[in-house]
């Protein structure tokens, strides 16, 4: 694309955020970005433009399946919607609520949001399993006391990435490291990266709000309105399913996380932050809904064909969702062609102020990640533009790298097109849409005080 063109990489991302506010309709809105980017991407366009492009959005989607990683995320969406109809048509759920209740450990809605979020923290290995293990688990309590799925969608959203880009000790740690690990620099890679936490103060902003938001047990804005709907809701609320044994639940939830654990080190080859993620957590879901289907099918109270049933009802609930995430990573590899990211890291212009560079980069890392839905990517497009940045300026490294992780996590969990905002609506139980609706001025609120606090940091540290 000719140089005076590139502000039209920015265009299919503006076109699905406008389709959305307008329409409020997301799968709509990702194939009219697909379709605006590939008609960007056409040489020849022609009269048949629409044509053209149309055709090679449904080759884009299609190349979605040729990534063996993308097809494990979709097959692994799809196999949670049949997990979750196993434990919640055996009774599981309800009974592990009634247990939680009975044994004091959820005894308000306080405590169930301390719970949920601890929960989230402990299971740090992976993003998606963080936010699957806690969504699956407190779904019910959070129905029981009256609280919205779009609170429980924000918590268990707002705790995986930030914690997972905090803590370290898995993948994407491994990732950050990989990245850094071409580049000449006077301190080793990991002593720089384990100098951006206690600076990476997106992620730590955003914890802090939801540990505000779980003990003060309040909301505010959009999500407000959600959990008065839902205290309404939760007056009427009965049983689908009577309670049975909490162990439907117990078990493959235990299953699900012991596994994931265990896959990691195997497709590590022993070393846990070498493991794949997206093996091991569609690895661990499928023993999981093998446990809990023969745990039903031992019971003698289900055949083998309601089983079944059951568990394609399950996928089929989700495959609004799964289509959302299917289109979500077919426009990341439209707009990554386009290079849609590496314009906008491109605005970080040459002649700022030494104080103004390391929060323009968080605010680069931001829009990159909010407008392609990946903050791996985001990571992969700015860590070399911030590297040659700490070595030509003499810029602190662990301040500038925490800008650019910082910057991707937003993205990560509060964009539309992010896979892993869609994963956290499908553990919750929560509306795709009125989950980022809520959770966005949350998002916001900490990237205006990160923004703020790089100021201080760079009047401080440079």
């Amino acid at each position: 694309m000719a140089e005076n063109m590139q502000w039209l990489t920015v265009l299919p991302p503006l076109v699905a955020i406008a389709v959305v506010l307008w329409r409020k309709e997301v799968i709509l809105a990702l194939f009219l970005a697909i379709f605006t980017s590939e008609l960007l991407l056409l040489i020849d366009p022609g009269i048949i433009a629409p044509l053209s492009g149309f055709l090679a959005s449904l080759e884009r989607i299609v190349g979605v399946f040729s990534d063996a990683g993308n097809s494990r995320i979709l097959v692994f969406s799809l196999m949670i919607g049949a997990l979750l109809a196993y434990i919640r048509v055996s009774g599981g759920v309800t009974a592990m609520v009634d247990r939680l209740v009975h044994s004091g450990l959820a005894r308000s809605r306080r405590s169930v949001g301390v719970l949920t979020t601890l929960t989230g923290i402990v299971v740090f290995i992976e993003s998606n399993l963080s936010v699957l293990t806690s969504g699956i688990l407190a779904r019910g309590l959070f129905d029981k006391y009256g609280m919205s799925r779009a609170r429980l969608a924000y918590i268990i959203d707002s705790t995986s990435a930030p914690i997972c880009i905090l803590i370290l000790l898995n993948a994407w740690g491994a990732y950050v490291l990989a990245l850094l690990s071409s580049y000449d620099l006077d301190r080793p890679a990991a002593e720089i990266l384990w100098g951006t936490v206690p600076l990476n103060f997106y992620a730590l902003i955003t914890l802090a709000i939801v540990f505000y938001t779980v003990i003060g047990d309040r909301v505010h804005g959009p999500m407000a309105r959600s959990d008065a709907r839902a205290e309404q809701e939760s007056a009427v609320h009965i049983h689908e399913y009577p309670p049975t044994k909490a162990r439907f639940m117990i078990i493959p939830l235990m299953t699900m996380i012991v596994g994931m654990v265990g896959f990691m080190f195997w497709t590590g080859g022993g070393e846990l932050t070498k493991g794949s993620g997206s093996k091991s957590v569609l690895y661990a879901t499928a023993l999981a809904c093998v446990v809990a289907y023969v745990m039903m099918l031992m019971s003698r109270k289900y055949s083998h064909i309601k089983l079944v049933e059951i568990g394609f009802k399950g996928m089929g609930e989700l495959l609004p969702l799964v289509t959302i995430v299917l289109f979500s990573l077919a426009l990341g590899a439209s707009l990554k062609q386009l290079g849609t990211g590496v314009y906008i890291a491109g605005l970080v212009g040459d002649y700022l102020p030494l104080v103004l560079v390391v929060p323009v980069l968080f605010l680069s890392g931001a829009i990159i990640s909010f407008t392609t839905g990946t903050s791996w990517g985001t990571f992969a497009i700015l860590i070399p533009l911030a590297v040659p940045l700490i070595q030509t300026l003499g810029l602190p490294p662990s301040l500038v790298l925490s800008a650019v992780l910082g910057g991707g996590v937003f993205g990560d969990h509060c964009s539309p097109i992010s896979d892993t905002t869609a994963v956290s609506a499908i553990a919750s139980g929560c509306d795709l849409l009125e989950h980022v609706r809520t959770q966005l001025p949350y998002a916001l609120l900490a990237g205006a005080l990160t923004l703020v606090f790089y100021v201080i940091a760079s009047f401080i540290m440079i």
